[in-house]
């Protein structure tokens, strides 16, 4: 079953910076742009590491108030976090200011695979790069959901054809699929009961899908043979040793 790739909702066209870009043009490029953070590349087009609002407040924390004596703001000095604060509180250039090493995504990543890395590493965008880490694109949160605006007939299509057809090798009208806004319901009855979890995982995967309501039955419960005998039945169990 194809998903799709990172590199199909990418923004091809990236505000990007070198190490050496000056303080100011950063937060000129990111306020213009109406970015929260962007890619620096090194002159072969490698990211090194990405410069986000949070840097640039970090050095604006640390200048003193006004109606203050002027003093650097320092976190306690053996802590790494605060060496980094510090670091950054005086940095000069993009190269300073950058957090390392870089999160990226490859172009040739599913969509899901972008959607886990952005959630568990807490950005809201993700530098895209080639199969030699070049920089070819960037991808954000919105572009990520933007699979959730495929219509439930196109859905519909591809549960038949890459589940139902070529999965399980079954006539497209042997199992009902209904699909109302991106939930998918599959109603009929199966051959044998380890098709089912084939099936409703595999349903799942599809792009667009919000969940899937399982109403399927079965004639065969082969739950009971092993996995040696499973193996003689089909193309069903060689999917479901995948999942």
């Amino acid at each position: 079953m194809k998903h799709s790739k990172t590199g199909s909702v990418m923004t091809g066209d990236v505000v990007k910076a070198t190490s050496d870009t000056p303080f100011k043009e950063v937060a000129r490029l990111l306020a213009e742009h109406h970015i929260s953070g962007l890619p620096v590349v090194d002159d072969d087009e490698k990211v090194i590491g990405v410069v986000s609002e949070t840097d640039l407040l970090a050095h604006e924390a640390s200048l003193p108030e006004p109606h203050r004596k002027a003093r650097r703001f320092r976190l306690p000095r053996m802590s790494r976090t605060g060496r980094r604060f510090q670091a950054k509180a005086d940095a000069r250039t993009a190269g300073q200011l950058m957090s390392t090493p870089a999160i990226t995504v490859s172009a040739e990543n599913t969509i899901a695979e972008a959607a886990r890395v952005m959630v568990a590493n807490k950005v809201e965008r993700l530098p895209v790069t080639d199969e030699e880490s070049r920089l070819v694109g960037i991808v954000t949160r919105r572009d990520l959901l933007g699979i959730f605006l495929r219509g439930d007939e196109e859905i519909r299509h591809e549960v038949i054809r890459e589940v139902l057809v070529n999965a399980l090798w079954l006539t497209p009208q042997t199992i009902s699929v209904q699909v109302q806004d991106g939930v998918v319901t599959l109603d009929g009855t199966l051959e044998r009961r380890s098709e089912i979890p084939i099936a409703v995982q595999m349903t799942g995967q599809v792009d667009g899908v919000v969940a899937v309501v399982d109403k399927l039955g079965y004639r065969l419960d082969d739950s009971h043979l092993q996995p040696t005998d499973q193996a003689l039945h089909g193309i069903a169990d060689d999917w479901l040793r995948k999942l």
